[in-house]
């Protein structure tokens, strides 16, 4: 990661970061350690977009109860996204209609692409991290 935000800082350039997530919100670290990620990104002011796919579409559902687990819900952290100007936010088509989700389940405005448009968006990035 360090890397990666070295190749950021050269010249000043503003690079095309997406970040894909498809792990589950609870169990592991990866969908904390994605969004702290993101964040930092943003900091940087660079162009910065997060991709749901897989079970990582729960880390969006509204309505998460983590008390049983033991963990601290950070589901509300997504909204404060957009105050770090990052406002695209995409989930894999095939992922939703897998798991029987829709729009509707989100806790925050999302765009649905399909696994083909989000390959051919990859192909745009300068940067993809894989969560």
């Amino acid at each position: 990661m360090a890397d990666e935000m070295d190749e950021m800082m050269e010249g000043g350039e503003i690079k095309k970061l997406m970040y894909m997530t498809r792990t589950a919100p609870y169990g592991t670290v990866y969908a904390l350690e994605a969004l702290e990620v993101v964040l930092i990104g943003a900091a940087f002011e660079q162009d910065v977009c997060m991709v749901f796919a897989d079970d990582g579409l729960f880390q969006l559902k509204k309505g998460q109860n983590t008390e049983a687990t033991g963990m601290k819900n950070f589901s509300p952290t997504y909204r404060a996204l957009e105050m770090y100007d990052v406002e695209k936010l995409y989930v894999e088509k095939e992922s939703m209609d897998a798991r029987g989700m829709t729009e509707d389940d989100f806790i925050v405005d999302v765009e649905v692409k399909t696994s083909d448009e989000l390959t051919s968006m990859m192909e745009d990035m300068d940067i993809v991290l894989n969560f």
